[in-house]
């Protein structure tokens, strides 16, 4: 049995105050937008209950599918990385980046050289995409789809070179019947998942790329709200499954604060997922909200 814990949009703050020169540019509209109402929206207290929560149920693995930063200053690349740091150590925390942390040319980079060590897959890269980790039969592919847009813009991109790559590992994992292979990747990565200006702009191709080589879950955030979707895949349905975001208070843009806590099991008949929505309940504690309505993933291969 393998327990993940996958949160996402975590949107660390408080903002730093940024230089004036930091501001020409898109930074503009994202620092306005923070003092507006964003920045009464994610609250930080809320967030630190809720990571105490995460470690007090023990999952085997973390997960973070982006957008620490919010409107990616240098002073919250190391934000992002105490951050990390509070979730645990590198070998037990996979972080894949969102479209806050690319938001505007050199963020993304810059943010990647802080917190390399939860980028790094099992060849010894660092913030190269996608990355491979394996824990037993457990294996995830981590992707980036965050690439720096225009103001008003939310929108992202894996590109033909990463999907490439990934469509390979994916393929290769997918010859062996025991291997449960998860997607990290923060847009959803399904047509209509998102509206237009935020979504993944290679949707169509993503979908493609599962329908030829498959995956059993994919994991995703950016809509700050906890959604389920499926994909065609080669061996029959694949789960997407996205998070809300994990510091929110109730109001009128996002839904409260929340993460899910997988289990993967296994017997002689295929593999067993379940799904816990754990978070902001309406007494204000922290804890358990409900089960994620998730059946038998895949009959593994018969030996010929």
């Amino acid at each position: 049995m393998f327990r993940l814990a996958h949160l996402t949009d975590p949107h660390v703050g408080p903002l730093p105050r940024p230089k004036l020169r930091q501001l020409l540019s898109k930074r503009l509209t994202g620092w306005y937008n923070w003092h507006r109402s964003r920045r009464g929206l994610h609250d930080m207290e809320l967030l630190a209950e809720l990571v105490a929560d995460i470690h007090e149920q023990k999952p085997d693995h973390i997960t973070c599918t982006g957008d620490t930063c919010n409107i990616g200053l240098p002073s919250e690349w190391q934000t992002s990385r105490v951050f990390l740091e509070g979730l645990g150590d590198p070998s037990r925390v996979s972080f894949v980046p969102g479209n806050h942390d690319a938001y505007v040319m050199g963020s993304l980079e810059g943010l990647l050289k802080e917190i390399a060590p939860w980028t790094r897959g099992d060849d010894g890269s660092q913030g190269v995409f996608p990355f491979l980790r394996r824990y037993g039969p457990i294996a995830m592919v981590g992707l980036s789809s965050a690439i720096p847009t225009l103001p008003f813009v939310a929108s992202g991109r894996v590109g033909s070179t990463q999907r490439k790559a990934a469509e390979e590992i994916l393929g290769e994992l997918g010859k062996d019947p025991s291997c449960f292979r998860i997607v990290l990747i923060h847009h959803p990565p399904h047509v209509g998942g998102a509206q237009p200006g935020r979504n993944l702009t290679d949707a169509p191709k993503f979908e493609d790329m599962i329908r030829r080589v498959g995956a059993e879950l994919v994991l995703h955030g950016h809509n700050h709200v906890g959604s389920l979707a499926h994909l065609e895949g080669p061996r029959g349905p694949v789960p997407i499954v996205g998070a809300p975001s994990a510091s929110a208070r109730a109001g009128t843009l996002t839904h409260t604060a929340g993460y899910h806590l997988f289990t993967i099991d296994q017997d002689e008949t295929g593999f067993l997922l379940k799904a816990e929505l754990r978070g902001l309940r309406p007494d204000g504690s922290v804890g358990g909200m409900g089960m994620l309505s998730l059946s038998r993933i895949r009959q593994p291969q018969k030996d010929s």
